[in-house]
């Protein structure tokens, strides 16, 4: 299946989501961080990415044109999980080019319908 990139800091809210990806046959490379999200992506073959914007070192809106900007990622779907409001998060994808989003507690119905969504065939 995919190579999913997983970028929460939160280890219980990267716990649920790994274990529903991996389930489905999913591979996910799990990234604490914005460098380690960086590095991930660098040196690996990332077809979709799952983001938490509040991260401790690089907000979501330094991070996603980094992402942009490697090698082989300029065209990954970036999907934003997060616990803003939906009119923020809404406005956030825009802003930030990114291809959707997830409200945090996840749902992991609504979390597998997006993956699928933006995953390629």
């Amino acid at each position: 299946m995919a190579i999913i990139l997983l970028v929460e800091d939160i280890d219980d809210n990267a716990a649920l989501i790994q274990r529903v990806l991996i389930s489905r046959g999913h591979q996910v490379l799990w990234a604490k961080n914005g460098e380690q999200a960086l590095e991930l992506s660098a040196n690996n073959e990332i077809e979709l990415v799952l983001l938490d914007l509040g991260l401790p070192d690089i907000d979501g809106q330094t991070l996603v044109p980094h992402l942009r900007n490697t090698p082989g990622m300029a065209d990954v779907p970036i999907l934003v999980v997060t616990a803003w409001p939906k009119d923020t998060a809404v406005n956030m994808v825009t802003a930030y080019g990114c291809n959707g989003y997830l409200s945090k507690p996840v749902d992991i119905h609504q979390l597998m319908d997006l993956v699928r969504e933006h995953l390629p065939a």
